[in-house]
């Protein structure tokens, strides 16, 4: 089996244009994302998935500056995205990421691919109260490639699990909750307050010979009580809610 990380990133954000490449003490939000899974022992590739829209010709340049595989594909069918990226790069288990969580920690990303590997499973995702930017989830080939196969929303072609996830009779589906009452926390980047918070915690914790932990964070936090406020009240997994509102399906 190969586990391939594929990061899911573009520049037309709707609610902070070009977020993927903004910087943190000086180097992109995306050059976090692969430097820190470039620490996960379980991980044997990492792809970024782009668009081919000419506006995601930085992002593609950015990627050969790094030496990362990059694939460009449909813009807004992420699932056909996914599936064409994890053909070529022979990808099973699938491991999704998005390129706007900085702060993932790649021991939580390992414990993850480890629970999926565990069982017989084909998703199997980070659960429990943990906080927003720690997200993860790890997929067999097989469901990706039926999922795609099957899929006919809209929302289930925006976004890579929801077929999968709301098909619990057609799929084995599991969670690995390693986190509890910290849902409230926000470390991923969608608004200009996640950005002003974020790069207070790189400043504080970035070093470029280890990647900084979850615990580590929570501990400036605890520091500075002020820092969480920064970017509170913004609405976690908007995308997707956007997605289903539009369908009239949001519940």
């Amino acid at each position: 089996m190969t586990a391939v990380a594929i990061i899911q990133a573009r520049m037309s954000s709707s609610r902070l244009p070009g977020k993927v490449l903004m910087p943190l003490v000086g180097i992109p939000v995306l050059g976090h994302v692969v430097e820190r899974l470039s620490y996960c022992r379980m991980i044997d590739n990492i792809v970024v998935a782009t668009s081919l829209e000419a506006s995601d010709d930085l992002i593609e340049d950015y990627c050969k500056k790094i030496n990362v595989n990059v694939f460009r594909g449909s813009l807004d069918d992420v699932l056909d995205r996914y599936y064409q990226a994890a053909k070529i790069y022979q990808a099973d288990p699938v491991v999704r990421i998005t390129a706007d969580c900085p702060a993932i920690d790649p021991v939580v990303v390992d414990a993850v691919i480890a629970g999926f590997l565990a069982g017989s499973y084909d998703l199997y995702g980070l659960g429990g109260e943990f906080p927003d930017g720690l997200d993860c989830s790890v997929f067999s080939f097989s469901a990706i490639e039926r999922a795609w196969k099957e899929a006919r929303l809209k929302s289930e072609r925006e976004h890579v699990g929801p077929y999968i996830e709301n098909n619990p009779d057609l799929f084995q589906n599991g969670a690995l909750k390693l986190f509890y009452g910290l849902s409230s926390q926000r470390w991923t980047l969608d608004e200009a307050a996640d950005y002003e918070l974020l790069t207070k915690i790189f400043e504080k914790l970035y070093r470029s010979d280890s990647p900084f932990m979850t615990h580590e964070v929570l501990n400036v936090l605890k520091e500075d009580s002020n820092l969480s406020s920064i970017n509170n009240g913004i609405v976690r997994n908007e995308g997707y809610i956007k997605s289903l509102s539009n369908e009239g399906t949001a519940k």
